[in-house]
Formats: structure tokens, sequence, C-alpha cells
């Protein structure tokens, strides 16, 4: 199974979610985002092929990390694979968040046509960071998200409830 990504995974992050992480950086994205941090990672023909199974090895042999998080262009644009990969890095102990430009809505509609792709790769998420950035809301006082109506979630928790539940350790920040 082949994924397409924008760059090398980076390692030992600390601004893309909790703990030290590894973020897995996505090639392509329908939403291009007014004053995107990440532009390049627009196209779908961008970057470059490799293996899940190749991916994932990298993933393995990380040390001292609390998890990985996916980011990009946006993972929903190629979910089966990420899941793949998200089982695989839940195995080595470490946890998931994502960045979306979808909302949480918009991913667990079942009237998508993406509904079950994209719930495979949801089902994998501990803490989804959704929606799309808007400049005109870009705070740099945010943690993990680039403007305030962007929420951070807790996905188990919004999986159970039916509706988006903001990570507890977040609940006091401002979110639109």
């Amino acid at each position: 199974m082949k994924l397409r990504l924008s760059g090398p995974m980076t390692i030992d992050s600390i601004v893309d979610g909790d703990g030290i992480r590894a973020v897995v950086w996505a090639q392509g994205c329908r939403h291009a985002c007014d004053d995107c941090h990440n532009p390049q990672t627009h196209s779908f023909t961008g970057g470059f092929e490799i293996e899940a199974d190749e991916l994932i090895e990298q993933i393995k042999g990380l040390r001292l990390h609390k998890g990985i998080t996916l980011s990009g262009g946006d993972p929903f644009e190629q979910p089966l694979a990420l899941a793949h990969v998200c089982r695989e890095a839940k195995k080595a102990g470490l946890d998931i968040w994502a960045y979306t430009g979808y909302t949480f809505e918009e991913l667990t509609d079942r009237d998508s046509k993406m509904h079950q792709e994209w719930a495979s790769l949801l089902s994998e998420i501990d803490v989804l960071v959704d929606g799309r950035f808007d400049k005109d809301k870009k705070s740099l006082l945010l943690k993990f998200r680039g403007s305030s109506n962007q929420r951070i979630i807790d996905v188990r928790k919004s999986l159970e409830q039916g509706c988006a539940v903001i990570y507890e350790k977040y609940k006091d920040e401002k979110f639109e």
C-alpha cells in the first residue's frame, strides 16, 4: 500500500501535539486555505511515494516519542493507507494526533461518499485538530492550532457521544 508524502517524517517535534512526536506529512489537500502554513503540500502530484510498510518500520524505530502526528496536506485524502500506519503505530505504544481541514461533523457524515474510508482513519486517531485554517482568526497564542475556529477534539469521546467533544486538557481554551 502506497502513501504520498510531502517530505520525510519529522522526528522530535514538540509543536505538533502533546509530548515529543514524529510528524508524517501527507501530500494533497483540497482545502487550499488562504495563507496556509504548508501550501507546498496541496498538490496531489507533489512530494514522493512511499510504501506504508516502510513508513511503519521508521515509526517502529522511534524512541522516547509519545506519538505520531498526521499533518500535511490533509491526511483524510489518504485514509486507508494512513489507518494502516496508525494501527501499527498504536501497536508500538504511540498515540495518534491528526490535523485536518475537514470538521469532525464532515468526517462523520454518514451521507458522505467517503464516510467508510474516513471512519477507518478516524477510529485510529486519539486527538483531532479539525477545521480549515482561517487567517482572520489566526493567533500565535493558541496551542496546537493556527486559528481559533479549529478545535482540539477527543476522538474516542466524540465517537461515543456522537458529537465533537473538546479534548479535556484544552477545554478552557477559546473555541469559536
